[in-house]
């Protein structure tokens, strides 16, 4: 099975940027779509941004777009989630989650393999 473990969460200011990674074990990691969903206390869990196996097609939800870039690196086994000019709203733990195919959706249903979440914190 795909083990998922996210890093590089923290404090940032308003306007701020950070890099998440999710490493991804297992030998099947080429064959998974792979999105990062996000969840505030209080909130249900929001799709953020999923990229296809081979890293030719990429998805955001509209409040991202144009500030998150999803991408991948295959060979290392690696998920990133480019973040920039951030948000107080952004603030949230955020997960990197594994479909069990090679296409995405914006469900969390679709998805087999999470990580335990890293947290984002902007303040304002």
């Amino acid at each position: 099975q795909v083990q998922l473990v996210e890093s590089g969460g923290g404090l940032v200011q308003t306007g701020g940027s950070l890099r998440l990674s999710c490493a991804a074990s297992g030998r099947l990691f080429s064959r998974n779509g792979m999105a990062w969903f996000r969840q505030a206390p209080g909130k249900e869990r929001e799709f953020v941004a999923a990229i296809t196996a081979s890293g030719s097609s990429t998805d955001y939800t509209d409040s991202v777009k144009g500030r998150f870039t999803i991408s991948r690196d295959n060979a290392k086994n690696t998920v990133y989630l480019q973040m920039n000019s951030l948000k107080p709203e952004d603030t949230a733990l955020y997960y990197c989650a594994a479909a069990s195919t090679g296409w995405v959706t914006q469900g969390q249903y679709s998805y087999s393999y999470w990580g335990q979440g890293t947290q984002v914190t902007v303040s304002s």
